[in-house]
């Protein structure tokens, strides 16, 4: 019989996190980051930690099913109704609406997952840096890195409007599992 993970949630005072999440296991979340309602974060074997900045839309599912701890890095963006069970995500990553990431692939920084890609190799697979995956095929390709600078800035927007509407219209959740 698998042992029995504890709920523990560790929520950085900085935090922007909706009371109308589902959370389960152990998961800790930096500072800046924004948890928008209905978003489901299960560490069903090994901790989850999400890093500081990440911007996590309605609808996002984030699940560990390994014993490894997950780590997702700082200034990413998972949007609406994406799926996410990747061990590992780097910095300043795009999951985007609909797309689906398996458990056997490792984001590293600066990549986007298209909308509704599919993402699920048959053997573990690792994303370089500045990597595209595109298409009902899940195609890759290599980005050059241009407008990164005008993309932080857009982000860095979103979260300073997200950091002042949320609150207005959605209770909050502490760190203290409350």
């Amino acid at each position: 019989m698998p042992p029995i993970i504890r709920d523990k949630f560790t929520i950085h005072s900085k935090a922007i996190v909706c009371q109308d999440i589902e959370i389960r296991g152990d998961v800790t979340i930096g500072a800046g980051t924004i948890i928008h309602p209905k978003v489901t974060i299960f560490a069903i074997a090994g901790p989850i930690f999400i890093g500081n900045g990440c911007i996590i839309e309605e609808g996002a599912i984030i699940i560990n099913r390994r014993k490894d701890v997950m780590r997702i890095g700082d200034d990413n963006l998972l949007e609406i109704g994406c799926r996410v069970e990747c061990p590992e995500i780097g910095n300043f990553n795009t999951i985007a609406t609909r797309s689906r990431v398996h458990h056997n692939v490792r984001i590293s920084s600066f990549c986007v997952i298209g909308a509704g890609c599919l993402l699920a190799p048959t053997e573990d697979e690792t994303l370089d840096d500045y990597t595209v995956v595109y298409g009902p095929s899940a195609e890759l390709r290599t980005w050059s890195g241009r407008g990164k600078v005008q993309e932080a800035d857009l982000r860095r927007k979103h979260a300073e409007y997200l950091k002042e509407m949320l609150p207005k219209f959605n209770r909050l959740r502490r760190g203290d599992g409350t």
